[in-house]
């Protein structure tokens, strides 16, 4: 064939694109390795492990009430959840019986918790869109439920509200607590209203977030996404409708169908007026009687393993108790599978959404930095 007429050879030539460990629209440090071809996303790869922390090593070995402390740390906005799941444990295997208006109490902690994680999610999903406006609107929206925490635990972050056996009595709820928890329920509810009303009518922000980062059903279960990333692909599963302690409250699991950002941040925002409905139920029906048992006796058990379900998903808290401490401890938070399910969600789109695509699932890489584990040790 002349040289003329040979046919031109395509070459594809792929390119990566590194962002982190540190990047501006991620507030803690993990790396993201975008594989691109005329900037569309092919492959990605997403590490975490920087802000190892090894909490789970730290507990071995560690009185009971003191591991359970430090399970708050493990993250600075689901505190309150590891602590409250991680005391269930020691609960379950002592065969303690929790009085009934302590649990009220602890599951109004987790669904005010659940409304400032959904919103400081939402807030920090504008700030990766550009829309500093929304963003700022959202933290002033949070802060009414950020002073209800501290109200009742003392502290904006950490509260320390769950021990074995109850809740600490400087978190019972007074009169005057349970008429700032309606006022503050009505004030939120009508702010998020009127913010999810703005938001839905924005043409340039529903143009960006349609049809972006999209993961399928059948992908999201194949890699275990859990909690609102699960939901947002239309499969209809709660942790909260298994666990006994929610039987008396009525609250509607909310499904998006589309699985891409636009579904994401509207579960967010659907979900936080059925944790106000569950907090109204659990003030108006709140049971009288102790907050409370310290009867019980410590002794050793076996593995014990609880399950609830916290902002982002399922949060699985196991250990084993021997004269009183710990021992096995083993934390599986919900962002260790829905970030690697945010791999998926990257590929086919163009690299500027990359990092909304990511950060969609809500991902808290501080909380899956935990643990390490040795397999030689140089003498």
């Amino acid at each position: 064939m002349d040289e003329n007429n040979k046919p031109k050879r395509q070459e594809v030539i792929e390119t990566e694109v590194t962002m982190g460990t540190v990047h501006s629209a991620a507030i803690e440090p993990y790396r993201v390795r975008l594989f691109v071809e005329d900037e569309i996303v092919r492959d990605a790869e997403i590490t975490v492990g920087l802000n190892h922390r090894g909490i789970e090593r730290i507990m071995e070995g560690l009185p009971v009430e003191k591991a359970n402390s430090l399970t708050e740390k493990i993250c600075g906005i689901c505190s309150n959840s590891h602590i409250w799941n991680s005391v269930m444990v020691a609960e379950k295997g002592l065969g303690i019986e929790i009085p009934e208006r302590a649990t009220y109490i602890r599951i109004i902690m987790g669904e005010l918790e659940r409304i400032h994680s959904h919103m400081l999610y939402l807030a920090h999903g504008n700030e990766v869109l550009g829309h500093e406006t929304f963003a700022m609107r959202l933290f002033y929206i949070r802060e009414t439920v950020m002073e209800l925490l501290r109200m009742i635990g003392g502290n904006r972050v950490q509260y320390g509200v769950s021990i074995i056996g109850g809740v600490r009595p400087r978190c019972e709820l007074d009169l005057m607590r349970i008429q700032k928890l309606h006022e503050g329920m009505d004030i939120i509810e009508q702010k998020v209203t009127e913010f999810a009303e703005r938001f839905v009518s924005d043409p340039m922000i529903m143009s960006r977030i349609t049809g972006v980062g999209v993961l399928t059903k059948k992908d999201a279960l194949r890699l275990a996404a859990t909690g609102p990333t699960l939901r947002s692909t239309g499969v209809d599963l709660d942790l909260r409708r298994d666990m006994e302690i929610y039987d008396p409250f009525e609250f509607d699991v909310i499904t998006q169908d589309d699985g891409d950002v636009k579904s994401n941040l509207l579960m967010r925002v659907l979900e936080i007026p059925e944790s106000i409905k569950i907090i109204r139920q659990a003030l108006k029906n709140l049971p009288s009687g102790h907050i409370t048992d310290r009867s019980w006796e410590m002794q050793d058990t076996g593995i014990i393993k609880s399950y609830i379900e916290v902002p982002r998903g399922k949060l699985l808290h196991s250990y084993a108790l021997e004269d009183g401490r710990v021992r096995g401890s083993i934390v599986r938070t919900p962002s260790i599978t829905n970030i690697a399910a945010m791999q998926e969600a990257c590929i086919g789109n163009h690299i500027s959404d990359a990092q909304l695509a990511i950060v969609q699932c809500d991902p808290c890489f501080t909380c899956t930095d935990r643990a390490i584990k040795i397999t030689q040790i140089q003498i």
